[in-house]
C-alpha cells in the first residue's frame, strides 16, 4: 500500500447541531441561541458545536445537550424513559458553502424531552430561548431574518421527523412526564401535528393499542376538572395499528 498523505486532501471540520423540541403552552417549541460571534453574529441558531478530537458523534451530541440544557440523554431504544431526553441522529449536512469560515460538515441530532427548563446560553451564544417552531420556520424578511447557517432546513427536517415518528412509534411519550394522562398525551399529538383531535376517539385508540400505555396507578387533577387516570409508556416501540396523522 502506498503511503497515505493527509495533506493531499482539504481539511474540514465536523460539528453537531441539536434540534431540541419540547411542548410549552400547548405549542411545539425549539431551543435557539443568539450567536455572540461571527459569522451570523446576533442571529438565532440551533445549539451545537464542534466535535472534539477525542470524542465520537454521540458523545459530542450528549455533551452539547448537557451544556445547553443540563439534560442527560437516555437510550434511544427506550422512548419515554425517565431521567433523560430522547436523543437520536437526524441527518448529515455538508453543503460546501453552509459555513463561511471553512468547510464544515454537521451531523444533526433530534432531542425530545418534556417540560424543559428555561434555557441558559453558553459557548459563543449570548442568550437562549424557547420559540414556537411555526415562528422560527416562517418566511424570513429583512425585519426578521431567519435562522443562521442552514439551521432552518435542519429544524424543518427535525420537526418532520418528530411528526412522522409519533405516527408509528411510542415516541410521543418522550414529551410527557413519567406518569401522564391521556389528555396530556393528546395535547402532545395536537402540538406536534398542529391539529385538533377528538378526545374520545384518541382515548379509544391509545388505550386500545397493545403495549402503548399501561396504568401507572392513581389519578391526578393537575389539569383541572375530575380526577384523570395516570398512565406510563408501555413496552412497545412500534405501534400497531399506527396513529395516523390527520390530513390538513
Amino acid at each position: 500500500m502506498s503511503p497515505y498523505d493527509p495533506s493531499a486532501y482539504p481539511p474540514f471540520a465536523v460539528t453537531v447541531d441539536l434540534v431540541v423540541l419540547t411542548v410549552r403552552r400547548h405549542a411545539l417549541c425549539a431551543l435557539v441561541v443568539r450567536r455572540g460571534e461571527q459569522p451570523f453574529q446576533g442571529r438565532w441558531a440551533l445549539p451545537g458545536g464542534f466535535v472534539r478530537g477525542d470524542e465520537d458523534l454521540a458523545a459530542a451530541a450528549a455533551r452539547e445537550l448537557s451544556e445547553e440544557t443540563g439534560l442527560c440523554a437516555h437510550d434511544p431504544a427506550e422512548p419515554g424513559a425517565g431521567n433523560g431526553a430522547h436523543l437520536e441522529q437526524l441527518a448529515t449536512y455538508g453543503d460546501p458553502k453552509r459555513d463561511p469560515r471553512m468547510r464544515v460538515v454537521s451531523v444533526a441530532h433530534l432531542v425530545l424531552a418534556p417540560d424543559l427548563p428555561a434555557p441558559r446560553a453558553g459557548g459563543d451564544a449570548n442568550s437562549a430561548r424557547w420559540a414556537p417552531v411555526d415562528e422560527l420556520l416562517a418566511v424570513e424578511d429583512e425585519a426578521a431574518p431567519g435562522l443562521a447557517f442552514d439551521h432552518a432546513r435542519i429544524l424543518a427536517d427535525g420537526v418532520e421527523r418528530a411528526r412522522s415518528k409519533i405516527e408509528y412509534s411510542s415516541l410521543a411519550t418522550a414529551f410527557c412526564p413519567p406518569a401522564f394522562t391521556v389528555g396530556e398525551l393528546r395535547r402532545v399529538y395536537e402540538a406536534v401535528w398542529g391539529v385538533a383531535l377528538d378526545p374520545r376517539n384518541f382515548h379509544r385508540k391509545v388505550t386500545g393499542t397493545p403495549g402503548f400505555l399501561v396504568p401507572a396507578g392513581g389519578t391526578t387533577t393537575r389539569q383541572g376538572g375530575r380526577p384523570a387516570q395516570l398512565f406510563r409508556a408501555g413496552g412497545a416501540n412500534l405501534l400497531n395499528p399506527p396513529m395516523l396523522r390527520p390530513e390538513i
